[in-house]
């Protein structure tokens, strides 16, 4: 007894010194100064110049809770009570109103304990690859030369890229704790900016390649969790699934089912085999068909169920790219040259003199995902009335102010008006520009909820006439502000409104890939199909 009661108290006492000891043997402690810098700066946090390294370890020190181990406490209740809603935790009407209760409730429902978070980021390679898409990898396993055997799956190629990541970091002679622009080379900004869009981080206001590189690598870990839970959902939906539908299914199957069965999937079956030995001999091979022994990983619980699918897994993913293209497609396909053009021109995309609307068409799409520039004319698009006023009042140009002031001037002339003024404190430079772009970016901050709210009908149709999209008779003002919305949506992210879908790509995702395991088995009888499609909803 005394023996166990010293063990324990050696236990406790060392469990107490590694709870106590995570800020002095934390992962930034290990990291070079300028990963140090490079970590302050990606959270917008200011740091002196020049500063010692003591000095920005403490900085980071004072910060790291906030932002790397809990990023939640940094959320304000609007975003802390959607997380909760997402995870099905009912908000009372006095919790809503406290902070302190919301992140609480956050923290107990949490992806990762504090201390999965703080050992996570002493070995990013684990995860920081986890939402790259399959042609990233291969593109980054190819400029580095690091070898990937055929098929090159994505299990395979996040294998290999992982185990060769610390070589490949110092055969470029560039840090690998907190990765630098090395890690993105190989990806155009339009792929920075088509991550962001996916996993929720919209920046339609973000130009310059080391900021979305900035974006991506600040937003990678919350990524990387989303995805895994949504994985693991997916998961465990499945292996419950599987768990009604196979044994029922073989059983209710006759001979001719069980044999076409069995002939998509590659079994060899035997001259003669009677219908009870079909069924076992698919029960036999069923786990590797079917995928039975699902992995933590729903990339090999879908990606890896059968040798002839490969992996299905990056296929749903990229199905879901493809049909989100071709919404994009199928609104740009109604734009006039004037929208078409705007939409290059608001992109810094040269339009060749003399192109036909459907050159500019495919030109807008191959550039559906490059970051808009912040400030050109489609900024001026859906300002309301008010915020052209006053921004033309308040411009500082005479002549402006004049258009401004005018009780009788239309929409159009005031939009015509804030692009000459704008133009002219852009060639200007200084103090006109910075108060001009100053300007801009509070009234379109205040207007990103209310946008078209306040608009007249007679100004939605001349909005929507701009897109050379027809407006139904009949529509209600609603309605007509709807499309609007949808339209500008399209315009400004080339993709629906990322912000308010959030995951809504991955989710269609494992609903896809769920779809390909019903398509395998062939859902026989109508009680499985109840079960199988109420398991769908679930996900």
């Amino acid at each position: 007894m005394r023996l166990l009661s010293t063990v324990l108290s050696l236990t406790l006492a060392a469990d107490a010194v590694v709870g106590s000891s995570w800020f002095s043997k934390a992962a930034y402690n290990k990291w070079h100064e300028t990963e140090l810098e490079r970590w302050l700066s990606d959270n917008d946090i200011p740091y002196p110049t020049p500063a010692d390294r003591k000095d920005l370890e403490d900085l980071i020190q004072k910060n790291w809770d906030a932002y790397a181990v809990s990023p939640y406490k940094n959320w304000d209740t609007e975003k802390l009570t959607t997380y909760l809603s997402s995870k099905g935790v009912e908000t009372k009407d006095s919790a809503k109103s406290s902070k302190d209760a919301l992140v609480s409730q956050v923290a107990n429902t949490w992806y990762e304990t504090e201390d999965k978070a703080q050992t996570a980021w002493t070995d990013v390679q684990d995860w920081i690859f986890d939402t790259w898409t399959e042609s990233s990898l291969k593109a980054f396993a190819d400029k580095h030369n690091i070898p990937v055997p055929q098929p090159r799956t994505r299990d395979t190629l996040l294998q290999k890229i992982r185990s060769n990541y610390e070589t490949v970091a110092k055969k470029a002679g560039e840090a690998a704790s907190y990765p630098g622009n090395w890690l993105y080379e190989t990806w155009s900004e339009s792929d920075l900016k088509e991550w962001l869009d996916t996993h929720g981080f919209p920046s339609p206001q973000v130009t310059e390649r080391n900021r979305l590189v900035s974006l991506v690598r600040r937003n990678s870990r919350l990524a990387s969790l989303k995805l895994k839970e949504q994985q693991d959902a997916a998961s465990a939906k499945a292996s419950v699934a599987y768990a009604v539908l196979t044994d029922k299914i073989i059983d209710a199957w006759g001979e001719s089912q069980l044999k076409e069965f069995c002939d998509k999937n590659g079994i060899n079956v035997p001259q003669g085999s009677k219908v009870n030995e079909l069924r076992a001999l698919v029960r036999k091979n069923r786990a590797q068909i079917l995928g039975d022994n699902l992995s933590a990983s729903a990339t090999s619980a879908f990606g890896a169920a059968t040798s002839k699918a490969g992996n299905q897994w990056a296929k749903a993913t990229d199905d879901a790219t493809l049909a989100t293209q071709d919404a994009f497609n199928t609104v740009v396909d109604a734009w006039s040259v004037s929208r078409l053009k705007a939409y290059l021109d608001a992109r810094g995309v040269p339009v060749p003199q003399g192109s036909k609307i459907d050159e500019l068409r495919a030109l807008v799409r191959r550039n559906a995902h490059k970051a808009a520039h912040p400030y050109s004319a489609w900024t001026w698009d859906d300002l309301s009335y008010e915020n052209l006023k006053n921004y033309l009042i308040n411009s500082g140009n005479d002549a402006a102010k004049k258009v401004g002031e005018s009780g009788s001037a239309t929409r159009d002339d005031l939009v015509n008006a804030a692009h000459s003024a704008y133009s002219s404190a852009s060639s200007a430079g200084g103090n006109s520009y910075a108060a001009a772009t100053s300007y801009l970016s509070q009234a379109t901050q205040t207007a990103k909820t209310a946008t078209f709210d306040t608009w007249s009908e007679s100004e939605l149709k001349a909005y929507l006439d701009s897109y050379g999209v027809p407006v139904p008779q009949g529509s209600t003002i609603n309605e007509l502000k709807a499309e609007a919305r949808k339209q500008s949506t399209y315009f400004k992210y080339g993709t629906t409104n990322p912000a308010g879908t959030a995951f809504a790509k991955i989710s269609e995702n494992v609903k896809g890939a769920y779809q390909w395991v019903l398509d395998q088995i062939q859902v026989g009888s109508e009680a499985t199909k109840e079960k199988a499609g109420a398991a769908k909803e679930e996900l």
